[in-house]
């Protein structure tokens, strides 16, 4: 039996390569964005990373193009509310979405940045895709539904990259795997594959890179 939502294959040499190539050369920070007139010109293709606060976005981000802190220069004070933005070669964006899910944070502050996320993901006609990450040690909550819900009605192709894989076992990965598996039957607009990651293992990364260098 086919199961729905598989992992995504390893590459070829080949393809792994290509990506490789891609993430090893310049990647540098942008800008930082709190409004959409603000954005850059839409003259490449761009793909988003989502994911609530502490599932690893920096970590794997750092992972994916090599650098041990290119993330943090969007997560210093005053910038955690933007809309971060890395070219990468010059060849696309890979745009840093703030981490969601701070309870603490001010009720004007969560609502400007859910206007802001949603003028992006449903006016941004060069968002090729977004990687929502999804800590494996928990599967998906009730935080992660509300941008799942969100890139549906925006019609933004998603998919989920699982993270922190080596932080559980096998039997415990193939639990969140199940919940994971039944929870995206329900988003019309999910990618039908499932990355599994680590980024202190290195885990799933060369898949990454390959698969972003992919797209058109």
């Amino acid at each position: 039996m086919t199961l729905p939502f598989p992992l995504t294959p390893e590459p070829d040499t080949l393809t792994a390569e290509t990506g490789r190539k891609l993430f090893a050369g310049p990647v540098d920070f942008v800008k930082g964005v709190v409004a959409m007139p603000g954005l850059p010109p839409a003259d490449r293709l761009e793909i988003c990373f989502a994911g609530r606060s502490n599932v690893g976005k920096s970590s794997l981000i750092n992972a994916l193009t090599g650098r041990k802190s290119l993330a943090r220069t969007s997560n210093t004070p005053g910038r955690t509310q933007e809309i971060n933005y890395f070219d990468v070669g010059g060849q696309l964006y890979l745009v840093d979405l703030p981490g969601y899910g701070f309870a603490e944070a001010p009720v004007a502050v969560v609502r400007k940045w859910h206007a802001l996320l949603k003028d992006y993901l449903s006016g941004r006609a060069t968002l090729r895709r977004a990687f929502v990450l999804i800590d494996m040690r928990h599967g998906i909550k009730k935080v992660d539904e509300e941008i799942l819900d969100l890139l549906n009605k925006s019609a933004v192709t998603f998919q989920v990259v699982l993270t922190k894989a080596d932080k559980i076992s096998k039997a415990e990965q193939d639990r969140t795997l199940a919940q994971v598996r039944a929870a995206l039957a329900k988003h019309p607009a999910a990618y039908p594959e499932l990355l599994v990651t680590s980024s202190e293992k290195g885990e799933g990364i060369a898949t990454l890179r390959a698969l972003i260098a992919s797209m058109e």
